[in-house]
């Protein structure tokens, strides 16, 4: 379980093929930190660190993970969003963030309103378990989002979000990770299995 509060950027230095699995090396200043088998979220994703060198850390990414997620898709060098599972006697800043990527979203507008950033997605897939100011994680960044429609929606960037994350690398065109806020994903769910029922 992460809070979405992204703790470092790291940059991808390697990938392998391995049959339909993708391994990934990334370094960043809390690689040599990380153990063999702990959980990290990259952009967003909860992957298995499987080896650790010197200010880097490998993990995998089944053929699950890279159809519903960014992963596949980024170039060598691309930063990616980390952050360590939640420590349960802390406080939780961000929201209840799996690291279960449901969907991606397409970056379709970014705009500078001198001191933030507003960015517009279009979500990739037809579905809209959003709610208006509810939380929603994106590339593993818990953000609040607005302005909802037609599978659209937007969110605001402060200035320590933009220089500490890799929002700061996104433009029209890129494709992020999405993961819905775990609470409304079960009312939705309780409301369905309601609405089927009756």
């Amino acid at each position: 379980m992460f809070t979405g509060i992204i703790e470092t950027v790291g940059n991808l230095t390697e990938t392998k093929r391995e049959g339909t699995n993708l391994h990934l090396k990334i370094c960043s200043p809390i690689s040599s930190e990380l153990k063999i088998d702990q959980s990290v979220s990259h952009n967003g994703i909860c992957l298995t660190v499987t080896r650790v060198e010197e200010g880097c850390h490998w993990v995998t990414a089944i053929d699950e993970t890279l159809k519903r997620s960014n992963l596949g898709a980024l170039k060598d060098d691309a930063q990616i969003n980390l952050e360590r599972c939640m420590v349960m006697n802390g406080r939780l800043d961000g929201h209840m963030v799996q690291g279960h990527v449901d969907t991606t979203a397409e970056v379709v507008k970014v705009e500078d309103q001198d001191g933030s950033w507003l960015f517009r997605f279009k979500l990739t897939e037809d579905q809209e378990p959003m709610v208006e100011k509810g939380s929603v994680s994106i590339n593993g960044t818990s953000l609040t989002c607005f302005d909802i429609s037609d599978g659209e929606f937007s969110v605001g960037i402060i200035p320590y979000t933009y220089e500490n994350t890799n929002f700061n690398q996104l433009q029209p065109g890129s494709i992020v990770n999405i993961e819905f806020d775990i609470i409304g994903k079960y009312i939705r769910k309780i409301i369905n299995q309601t609405t089927q029922s009756s």
